[in-house]
């Protein structure tokens, strides 16, 4: 399956964002990741093989261990797998792009967490990535949110023409398009997934730029109130699908 992206472009993603502690919103995302992980833990329930997709910055797979979730990691960037094999001792991190990886054994349940937003083709991955789940396996996917309150905002306000418009820092992270529910949950029944439920996390007003001085305990009671919020409405979408 061909791909434009290579290693190479996910070290730099790596060491401009990932890695770099100078940039200054990593704590808004962070937190809000944070917040996501019950959720996630949920929707796996007692499955036995997970595979997630994607280091990022080791949170959430810091917190699935913690959590006792028995985690594997496919990570296409040398520096974040090295990275997370000294984070881990014992993990198994396999390098590797996306969209050649096949795994041994079939997984119980794969983790695309703010994945699709990031490849060249999506619904091609989603395909290959099926391959990976034995029958009735579990997809949890997540994306930002092009619905997100902020930039309903920003359209309204006149700062961004569409809801889908990618932002400087879209780019800088390597963002290529955002989706809303509907889009998403379209994109995984194409690829032969059953959508089981859907859920969103962080109601986000502003951009984070606009949010770096606010407090702590401002930022932990938008992601709070999420569950009382439509999921179409918050900065982060995810699906809960099943392997047909």
């Amino acid at each position: 399956m061909p791909t434009d992206l290579s290693p190479a472009d996910l070290d730099r993603f790596a060491s401009t964002y990932y890695l770099n502690a100078e940039i200054d919103d990593v704590d808004i995302e962070e937190l809000a990741q944070q917040h996501s992980i019950p959720m996630i833990v949920d929707a796996l329930g007692s499955v036995e093989r997970v595979l997630e997709m994607g280091y990022g910055t080791g949170l959430i797979t810091r917190e699935l261990l913690a959590a006792g979730v028995p985690v594997e990691v496919v990570e296409g960037s040398p520096a974040l797998r090295d990275h997370a094999v000294a984070q881990h001792p014992g993990l198994a991190v396999h390098l590797g792009m996306f969209e050649s990886y096949v795994p041994e054994q079939p997984y119980d349940a794969v983790l695309a967490l703010h994945v699709l937003e990031h490849v060249d083709r999506p619904g091609h991955l989603l395909d290959h990535l099926a391959t990976w789940l034995r029958p009735g396996g579990l997809l949890v996917a997540v994306t930002p949110n092009a619905r997100s309150i902020h930039r309903q905002l920003g359209v309204a306000m006149g700062l961004q023409e569409r809801l889908d418009d990618l932002s400087e820092r879209d780019h800088l992270v390597g963002h290529q398009r955002v989706y809303d529910l509907a889009e998403l949950r379209d994109e995984l029944s194409g690829a032969g997934f059953e959508v089981v439920s859907d859920f969103g996390y962080f109601v986000k007003p502003l951009a984070n730029s606009q949010m770096l001085a606010w407090p702590r305990s401002v930022l932990d009671g938008l992601n709070a109130i999420s569950s009382q919020v439509p999921s179409d409405l918050c900065a982060n979408i995810g699906v809960v699908a099943r392997r047909r």
